[in-house]
């Protein structure tokens, strides 16, 4: 199929080792990989130049720590987010976070999230005695705000909500979803996971930084793995209230010396380079919208998706889907229970969605 198929851990050791001039004969590279892989939301137009250099340049630096990149990250993001530097926790935090918020609450602590959904955070509160309580989507397949507001107790640990919402897509009301995440966080911890908003042009509306920065019970977590093209390298960082943030650190979690030196400089470049996400948002909605123009004149439901990925409904089994399309090289994932007959399909590169689209038409048609 090409480089372009190429995963992008792949293509990052690739590039690693021909600088090296270790790197085997292209062919033998691309025939490590057969499939259009569109199921894990990865973004296949790859990270921005400015950090393809920036790791460029600290290849012959491998032998050191990342402390000083690390602390240099946080002074950055804090700029960015307008909060204390104390409060950026860096790293993929999401499991330690689900950890740690059940390890220092009673036994049965309730923690609530929309399902079907990224369940990473509270999954990781099973282990330690969390009961993790499940909200179904609205009619919209939004975060059903006043469902999940009506299930907060004194049993409730944390309410984790993803926004725009993974695996529909979509994004919440702006003015409404802020005030419930307020109202709920002065009752528990809210986490709100914003990993796919960059794809949102209405970002800076969305996004609930602002009641981090003023002080509620609010962590917002990003990662680098979606927009930023750089999961292969797997970086995210938190914003969240002081004391939390304080725990977090003394648990030993964020440590910035323990953290990949290139994860650290790719991820501070991709900030600096102000064009990038503009760019990848436009060529993620062109391609986009021609999904949504073959839904239509397949007459198929689908959501409201602002993220990087479609969701629709179709006449038979998600997983019959999938294995038809695997059978034509094309690796679309996993279904959503209970949601059995909706199909998530990732933005991939034009040729890849020309491809797949062509392979749903006649599959659906």
């Amino acid at each position: 199929m090409g480089a372009a198929s190429l995963n992008r851990r792949d293509c990052l050791i690739t590039s690693c080792l021909a600088l090296s001039g270790l790197a085997k004969p292209a062919a033998a590279s691309v025939a490590q990989s057969d499939l259009i892989r569109l199921s894990l939301n990865e973004n296949p137009f790859g990270p921005s130049p400015r950090a393809l250099a920036a790791v460029r340049d600290q290849l012959g630096e491998l032998c050191r720590y990342g402390g000083d990149l690390g602390a240099a990250l946080t002074e950055l993001l804090a700029l960015r987010e307008r909060v204390p530097d104390d409060q950026i926790v860096i790293g993929d935090i999401l499991k330690p976070l689900g950890s740690h918020l059940a390890q220092g609450a009673p036994l049965g602590a309730e923690f609530i999230y929309s399902e079907p959904g990224y369940a990473a955070l509270v999954d990781a509160a099973r282990p330690s005695g969390g009961v993790v309580v499940g909200v179904p989507l609205n009619s919209r397949l939004e975060n059903d705000l006043d469902a999940i507001a009506a299930k907060v107790s004194e049993r409730t640990r944390a309410i984790y909500l993803v926004n725009p919402h993974n695996p529909s897509g979509t994004v919440s009301d702006p003015a409404a979803f802020r005030a419930h995440v307020r109202a709920m966080s002065k009752q528990t911890a809210v986490i709100v996971d914003e990993a796919y908003l960059e794809f949102d042009p209405d970002f800076e509306k969305r996004t609930v930084m602002d009641l981090v920065r003023a002080g509620e019970n609010v962590v917002v977590f990003r990662t680098f793995d979606k927009m930023f093209g750089l999961a292969g390298l797997g970086l995210g960082y938190a914003a969240a209230p002081p004391a939390l943030a304080t725990s977090l650190k003394r648990a030993g979690f964020g440590r910035v010396d323990a953290l990949d030196r290139l994860a650290l400089v790719a991820a501070a470049a991709s900030i600096r380079d102000i064009d990038y996400v503009a760019t990848t948002r436009t060529k993620v909605a062109a391609e986009r919208d021609k999904w949504y123009q073959l839904l239509a004149s397949l007459k198929l439901r689908h959501s409201d998706s602002q993220a990087n990925f479609i969701f629709f409904e179709a006449d038979r089994p998600q997983t019959e889907i999938a294995a038809a399309l695997r059978s034509k090289g094309i690796d679309i994932g996993r279904a959503f229970p209970p949601l059995e007959r909706w199909v998530r399909i990732t933005i991939g590169l034009p040729h890849e969605n020309a491809a797949t689209r062509a392979a749903v038409a006649e599959l659906l048609r």
